[in-house]
């Protein structure tokens, strides 16, 4: 690709991307690190799970994105009574020609924008129906596979303080999920803005900006980003630091967790700092790129010891202490950002 390619490239993603980002803005009031992150995943083809308690907008960020894209969206609410085909679909029996025959009626997961909400409410066996769907884009019925139209991704919710009637998810669900956002409380400033737009006689509508065609091409740009070597062992060796049986695991990887991230953490780490060194006007990945969405990409996929879970240890905590062991990149132009 020409150099000239490639500006326009990073310049089309730049543009479409604070397009999006603007338009969720005019509904969604604050959450600028969050709407980022989902953004970020979405153009890197990733799914997200967004963890808050209830009120915070979750819902409402997912169903802002589907409309600003102009994408078909749909929404499960997962609920225990709920059954793999009533996500995936089912063979029904109909009448064709006078024969009985067996017919595939496509569930609700046959969209681009899936809203799973509150997905740990159903049960393993209905959580495990998402797994092909997200790893591969497609769906296998009756030994029939069926492919998803893309752009296609999951985002999910789920209450972190309620236990109830929930399933925690299994490490190979959240293993597929690109990143884990942690939704807080707005600010008091964001409150009094969230009462002025909901509260009024004309509440904001949002726009399409963006196309499915839009992010299949921004997509495309990011996995033209370059990576020098030195960033990329750098990449690794974080990720692998976050095992306890490796030679540059901090004491807290190795008191607190009994598995580090996989592979899959890695590749989600790339891609997001590949987005983010475009979003920063550079066309190469920076050790900060790294640094500022690592936590994101890891917080998910860390399983504490039980030393660690008794100890009342936050994986995140554990990942600062990964980040912030170890020699960096020593160049002034990787050290654009600071652990926080």
């Amino acid at each position: 690709m020409s150099v000239i390619a490639q500006e326009a490239d990073a310049e089309h993603f730049r543009d479409v991307f604070e397009k999006i980002r603007g338009e969720i803005s005019t509904f969604i009031v604050g959450q600028g690190d969050i709407i980022e992150h989902v953004l970020i995943a979405v153009v890197s083809g990733g799914h997200v799970l967004l963890e808050g308690v209830p009120g915070l907008g979750k819902t409402a960020l997912v169903t802002t994105l589907s409309q600003v894209l102009d994408l078909h969206f749909q929404r499960i609410q997962f609920t225990p009574d709920l059954l793999p085909a009533d996500v995936v679909g089912t063979q029904i029996l109909v009448e064709r020609g006078g024969d009985k025959v067996f017919e595939f009626q496509p569930g609700p997961v046959f969209c681009q924008v899936l809203l799973a909400d509150e997905i740990n409410r159903a049960t393993p066996k209905t959580q495990s129906a998402l797994l092909e769907t997200m790893q591969e884009r497609s769906v296998t019925v009756a030994n029939r596979t069926h492919r998803l139209e893309p752009p296609f991704f999951v985002l999910a919710t789920q209450n972190p303080i309620e236990h109830d009637g929930t399933y925690p998810l299994p490490e190979a669900q959240l293993d597929r999920f690109f990143f884990k956002l942690t939704v807080s409380l707005p600010s008091h400033a964001d409150f009094v803005e969230i009462l002025h737009r909901t509260s009024g006689n004309t509440p904001p509508e949002v726009r399409p900006v963006a196309s499915g065609e839009d992010i299949l091409r921004m997509g495309r740009t990011l996995r033209e980003v370059p990576i020098a070597k030195e960033i990329e062992d750098y990449l690794v060796r974080l990720v692998r630091a976050t095992h306890p049986m490796d030679p540059h695991a901090p004491d807290e990887v190795r008191h607190y967790v009994r598995h580090g991230a996989s592979p899959r953490a890695a590749q989600a780490i790339l891609a997001a700092s590949r987005a983010r060194a475009l979003l920063q006007n550079r066309f190469h990945v920076a050790a900060g790129d790294i640094l500022a969405v690592a936590i994101p990409a890891m917080r998910h996929r860390l399983i504490l010891s039980f030393e660690g879970e008794s100890a009342g240890v936050l994986p995140d905590d554990v990942i600062r202490a990964v980040l912030d062991s170890g020699p960096r990149p020593g160049d002034d132009r990787y050290s654009d950002y600071q652990i926080h």
